[in-house]
């Protein structure tokens, strides 16, 4: 039996892709509190996505929505990371409030932010470890939080996934030339 590389590429990507999913679940999070939520998106999903990107490029103003919005139909399948929002209850300050009793609702807790990012560098680290191309979009990930993609997570990230022989999710040229 022979079997190529490229027959098999998309099949691999899913895989490493639920491997990261699994490395996001298991970062370490505050106080061992689970309050993120990890989903991937693939096929027909990723085209709603971009074009929701689009939309929000023409209420925002941010061309950089437009060029994630066509990059990002270059991956094979996105991550999406996000967290419920839930004080930690340790006071820390680190939101900018003595206590988080002080925190006003909107402001994020810190612990919570941290706890996202560990998850993506834990989920990248492991695409990194297969060799498969990624980058983490805000864009995107505002973009699947207004779709609510992931039941009502706030600060979600996207992390599109590809593997091919250049990645796609750099050196990009945006979709419109900036105004000088």
């Amino acid at each position: 039996m022979i079997q190529n590389e490229r027959t098999l590429r998309h099949e691999q990507v899913l895989a490493i892709a639920r491997q990261m999913m699994v490395a996001a679940r298991t970062a370490p999070k505050g106080k061992g509190i689970d309050i993120i939520e990890v989903a991937l998106v693939t096929d027909e999903d990723i085209r709603r996505l971009s074009d929701h990107m689009i939309a929000m490029s023409q209420e925002n103003g941010m061309k950089f929505f437009l060029r994630d919005a066509d990059n990002i139909l270059s991956a094979e399948c996105i991550i999406l990371i996000g967290t419920h929002e839930q004080a930690q209850g340790l006071n820390c300050a680190h939101c900018g409030f003595a206590t988080c009793g002080e925190r006003p609702e909107g402001v994020p807790c810190a612990i919570n932010s941290v706890d996202v990012g560990i998850a993506i560098g834990s989920a990248c680290a492991t695409a990194a470890d297969h060799r498969v191309d990624t980058r983490v979009m805000f864009s995107a990930g505002l973009a699947a939080q207004s779709l609510n993609l992931l039941d009502g997570c706030r600060q979600v990230y996207a992390i599109p996934v590809s593997a091919s022989s250049k990645n796609p999710f750099f050196d990009r040229k945006p979709k419109e030339q900036p105004q000088p």
